[in-house]
């Protein structure tokens, strides 16, 4: 059976040294989209031009479309912020970057979005501290700032709701989300990480979220034991991904769904684990 909706994944789910390998397999199982993170090794904010072109071209000769650029803006510490809550693992992804680096990699960010054709750009909330209320209000005005630059490149800020950053949950994220109006701010809908955070993503967490500001749609699955998740087949734990699935077809949504494994799989293969999650993704997205 055909998808119903466009499936992707990010790339170095599959490889993040090969992005070739990466893009063969995806298209093998019917994706065609790709986030673009880490490629070559490499966090896609530190690209060469010339690996960007490569990248352009391998992503043509697989009729596959740039659908995000993954980036690590607002993955980072809020100065004068509470502690940050070390209970949650903070994935960095090859990305070092500051506060202070967040102006300039926002503009690199614009450009690698715009050489690639990709319309989202994912964001995060500063890392997680102990009291998150506290960093709402720099949030908001940090994503507000964001959308009014992208709105003159004609780009999306896709805002991820992310375990380890301020912005976590779906009543988080719909808190923020009408807080800060604007157009071109949207949400990265991620219900596993939703999970992660404490929160019961479907159908209760989604039934806070604004529908028309869901974006983008990543896929993984888990069970908690304690704070830390057990990744494993994305429709095997968990998250209650045929509900969801349903539930956003019926909202008319009309974005991707995205694969972002996390499982590191059978014998630590990560590729095979992707290869498993990419055909369950494709099974439960054509139901």
């Amino acid at each position: 059976m055909e998808p119903k909706f466009r499936i992707a994944s990010i790339t170095d789910e599959f490889s993040p040294a090969d992005p070739a390998l990466a893009l063969d397999q995806m298209a093998s199982i019917g994706m065609t989209g790709a986030e673009l993170r880490v490629l070559f090794g490499k966090n896609v904010m530190d690209l060469s031009g010339e690996e960007m072109s490569r990248l352009r071209d391998m992503l043509q000769g697989h009729k596959m479309e740039a659908i995000s650029i993954a980036s690590p803006i607002l993955k980072c510490v809020l100065p004068n912020a509470p502690e940050i809550d070390t209970r949650f693992q903070q994935d960095i992804f090859n990305s070092k970057h500051t506060f202070e680096d967040q102006p300039a990699l926002t503009e690199k960010a614009f450009g690698i979005a715009k050489f690639f054709g990709a319309k989202i750009i994912r964001v995060f909330s500063y890392w997680r501290t102990v009291d998150p209320e506290k960093c709402f209000e720099p949030v908001c005005n940090a994503l507000a700032d964001l959308a009014v630059k992208a709105a003159r490149e004609g780009l999306v800020i896709g805002i991820e709701n992310e375990h380890a950053c301020n912005i976590a949950t779906a009543k988080e994220a719909s808190h923020l989300l009408n807080a800060v109006q604007h157009p071109n701010l949207k949400l990265v809908w991620d219900p596993a990480n939703a999970l992660c955070s404490g929160e019961s993503p479907y159908p209760g967490g989604y039934a806070l979220l604004p529908k028309d500001r869901i974006a983008h749609v990543h896929v993984k699955d888990c069970h908690m034991d304690g704070h830390k998740p057990v990744w494993g087949p994305v429709g095997t734990r968990e998250v209650d991904w045929k509900g969801q699935i349903a539930a956003l077809a019926e909202d008319g949504y009309k974005g991707w769904l995205s694969l972002e494994t996390h499982w590191p799989g059978p014998g630590n293969d990560k590729f095979l684990a992707s290869t498993i999650c990419g055909w369950n993704l494709r099974g439960l997205a054509a139901m």
